[in-house]
């Protein structure tokens, strides 16, 4: 009978051992997944955020085929340019037959930037992961005044480079009138001299004034995309 309890007694406490160790070799693996999947989310982020985003409308025929499109889809660009919203642009790729995975990479690299003021939240979730949360967000602080608002706000969130990131996507409209050079040199397409000539017509008395001086320089299309980014303090 001795032996019986003996023999049960080594079993029960190989059993525990046994459960112990397992229980450590759980705990080890979840730290070490835990460790893991952050860095390489970093990683990804990192990668991304380097990433340049190629204007469809100012972008050349090169570098419209340094994105993947093809020569077909790169004609129909070209043609229809300048797209106003990237909701234009979005429905000529699918029109091509583009699935959802390829337009998702298509446009990490490739995309008509959002007006932060008066884009539609559903056409945030056109830039890449950007989901109905932060779509949300982006809507809610409106109205942005300046692009560092939106960093102040949406900095809430996100880290700072994933802020660089969505900055490739979107902007904040310049005041036609108080805007620094430098402000209006960050409009995409616009060099030193159509700053010049942005400034040289101050002030504005309203948008019927702007596209009268600017448009003679530019074409109604050119004109219209410029509109997009400029407002007059009422």
């Amino acid at each position: 009978m001795n032996r019986l309890f003996k023999l049960l007694g080594l079993l029960t406490l190989s059993l525990f051992i046994y459960s112990c160790q397992s229980s450590e070799k759980k705990e080890s693996s979840e730290e070490t997944q835990e460790t893991t999947e952050p860095s390489s989310t970093v990683a990804e982020t990192e990668t991304i955020s380097e990433v340049t985003v190629i204007n469809p409308n100012l972008a050349s025929e090169e570098e419209l085929k340094s994105v993947g499109l093809g020569e077909q889809l790169i004609k129909q660009v070209l043609e229809n340019r300048p797209f106003i919203t990237m909701a234009d642009l979005d429905a000529l790729i699918q029109d091509a037959m583009v699935d959802s995975t390829e337009r998702v990479r298509l446009y990490a690299e490739f995309f008509v930037p959002l007006n932060l003021n008066t884009t539609p939240e559903d056409e945030f979730k056109l830039i890449p992961g950007v989901g109905d949360r932060m779509a949300h967000e982006f809507e809610e602080y409106r109205p942005y005044t300046r692009i560092q608002q939106f960093r102040a706000e949406i900095g809430k969130y996100v880290d700072e480079s994933e802020i660089a990131r969505f900055e490739k996507y979107v902007f904040v409209p310049i005041e036609l009138n108080s805007a620094s050079e430098e402000e209006i040199l960050a409009i995409p397409g616009v060099g030193d001299r159509m700053a010049h000539e942005f400034e040289e017509y101050r002030p504005y008395q309203s948008m019927e004034q702007f596209r009268k001086e600017i448009g003679k320089y530019v074409d109604d299309k050119e004109l219209s995309r410029l509109e997009r980014f400029v407002y007059l303090k009422e």
